[in-house]
This record gives C-alpha cells, sequence and structure tokens, in this order.
C-alpha cells in the first residue's frame, strides 16, 4: 500500500453518511475529489500542506481523522473492507466471502503481515473484528425484523443458526431472540468496535 500525493486516509468512514459528508465538507474547502470510498479519498490533484491542513481541521470537527502513518492507513484499509463487506455487499453472500484472501488482494500485502500489524495496533484479531462486525449487523437486521435467524445466518456466513447465536450470546449477553425484543437500541458505532487496547 504505496503512499500517493493525491489519496488521503481517513479514520471514522464507516458508512455511506460518512462518505457524504466527507465529500460535502472537503468540496466545501474547494478539495476536487475523483473518487472517494470508506476511509479513502482520491483527488484531481497533488495536495499541498496548506490544503491538508484545511483537510485536517474540518474532518476532525466532523469526527473524522486524517490518517498520517503508514501502518495505521493499513489497518484502516483492512477496516474498511471488512465493514463494506459484511454491510454493503450482500448481493455476493458473505458466506462465499474468504476474508484473508479479499484483504490480501485489495491490500497488496501478505495476510500474515496484515494480521500481526492488525493484532498489534488494535488489540484484537482480524477474525476476532470480523466477528464483531457481523454480531453488529446481525443486531441490525434484528431490529429491522425482515429475515428470520436463519436466513440473517446464512447471510452472515454461519454455518448454522447454532453457530451465530452461541458468537451473539457471548458478545452481547443476549440469545438473538431476546435482543429482538429489546426495545433499547443497544448497537456500538462502528469506529468503536474494537479492543480497548486500541492503540489506533
Amino acid at each position: 500500500m504505496k503512499s500517493h500525493p493525491n489519496i488521503i486516509y481517513i479514520k471514522n468512514m464507516v458508512c455511506n453518511r460518512c462518505i457524504k459528508v466527507v465529500k460535502d465538507e472537503l468540496e466545501k474547502i474547494g478539495i476536487k475529489i475523483k473518487n472517494i470510498s470508506l476511509g479513502e479519498v482520491e483527488t484531481y490533484y497533488p495536495l499541498t500542506k496548506s490544503k491538508l491542513d484545511k483537510i485536517k481541521k474540518v474532518l476532525e470537527d466532523n469526527g473524522f481523522e486524517l490518517i498520517e502513518s503508514r501502518k495505521a492507513r493499513i489497518v484502516e484499509k483492512t477496516k474498511s473492507i471488512i465493514i463494506n463487506t459484511i454491510f454493503n455487499q450482500e448481493e455476493f453472500l458473505i458466506s462465499k466471502k474468504n476474508f484473508s484472501e479479499l484483504i490480501e488482494k485489495e491490500v497488496c500485502l501478505d495476510y500474515n503481515y496484515l494480521s500481526s500489524l492488525f493484532s498489534s495496533m488494535e488489540g484484537i484479531t482480524i477474525e476476532q473484528y470480523i466477528i464483531l462486525q457481523k454480531i453488529e449487523r446481525a443486531k441490525e437486521l434484528l431490529k429491522y425484523d425482515e429475515l428470520s435467524l436463519s436466513e440473517i445466518a446464512y447471510r452472515l456466513g454461519y454455518s448454522s443458526v447454532q453457530h451465530l447465536s452461541g458468537q451473539f450470546k457471548k458478545i452481547t449477553g443476549f440469545s438473538a431472540r431476546d435482543f429482538k425484543k429489546l426495545t433499547k437500541n443497544i448497537r456500538k458505532p462502528l469506529d468503536k468496535i474494537s479492543s480497548p487496547k486500541s492503540k489506533s
């Protein structure tokens, strides 16, 4: 993952709404955007230090953060791939996704290196992060009340309802069925899903 004068990396971009906010705010300060995706913005022109300073301030004002270290950019890119796959690519069943191959291909680095870097920076493994994101998506789907538990398990790539239920209970303290009955939304913001030891 090489550095590029036309590309900036941004922490806490976790959904399509985040993309819209970042795009709108950067355009307000005169940044010409070529492409934008979770955690990454490509501009038409190389960014000067004064432009980067403006970008940094406007991002911080809106709850985002400019990522300047190469290792942090790699970790954030890995997170974005996982979130995008679980939350935005359900037309391609997640059960068909091999996350290690997908991440290695997208980031263009050896998966063993990525796994070690992610663990050292975040305090949890990539596999644990994937599980946490799947459980957050399961919570969302349960709240929508449009799919059965077996349909949710299949959509999220679980081998069985029991497998999903076991992980759900272990992480949330609730059974999936009990959670569905709750009126209070206890979902966490996606950018807060990591170990307390996270060193982002």
